[in-house]
């Protein structure tokens, strides 16, 4: 058997990846994807004027490290933007009744609107997830629970990123950074 001559590899062409996208956007475009995403103008910042990154975990790293240098008034700014959570669609009624008590009390004691990263939670466990963790949370005291929820916002910023930046490339996990306060699961999503 004869073979033909042997083509030079091919290689494809470079296309963009939503990270190049990202890397390369005006900085008001950014700076309104960033506070979709983190809802803190100085977090958004601070990852806006980084850029540009070289890979995702580096932009995700990079928003880790800026939360931990959050002052309470960013903390408070990024709860600000914060909303319930979302129960699945066909949620009886009782449930929004027992959902909305549940997170009175909780305002009533912390001052804020409660967050819990449930990304890696299924829809149909969502409403139990939320509302067992509002009731373990609400025996927390007030420093206690402000670590939780620095963490809560941390996991779902780093959710929300993950989601404008899907295809952008490898990511080994969309877990908390190893030395997280909180070994809870799940919050509200993008």
């Amino acid at each position: 058997m004869t073979r033909g001559p042997t083509l030079p590899a091919h290689r494809p062409p470079h296309l963009p990846t939503p990270l190049d996208a990202f890397n390369a956007a005006s900085e008001d475009e950014v700076g309104t994807l960033l506070l979709h995403c983190l809802r803190s103008p100085r977090w958004s910042r601070r990852l806006a004027d980084h850029r540009p990154y070289p890979d995702v975990e580096s932009l995700l790293a990079a928003a880790d490290e800026a939360a931990y240098d959050l002052l309470p008034a960013d903390l408070a700014e990024a709860l600000a933007g914060e909303s319930l959570p979302e129960l699945p669609a066909g949620t009886y009624s009782a449930a929004h009744t027992a959902l909305t008590a549940a997170h009175a009390a909780y305002e009533a004691k912390f001052g804020h609107v409660f967050v819990i990263y449930s990304g890696d939670i299924r829809p149909t466990e969502a409403l139990d997830h939320i509302l067992e963790g509002i009731r373990s949370r609400l025996t927390n005291d007030p420093e206690e629970e402000r670590v939780l929820v620095a963490d809560e916002l941390r996991r779902l910023a780093r959710g929300r990123l993950l989601s404008l930046l899907r295809g952008a490339g490898p990511v080994t996990s969309a877990a908390p950074p190893r030395d997280a306060a909180s070994p809870r699961g799940a919050a509200p999503g993008a």
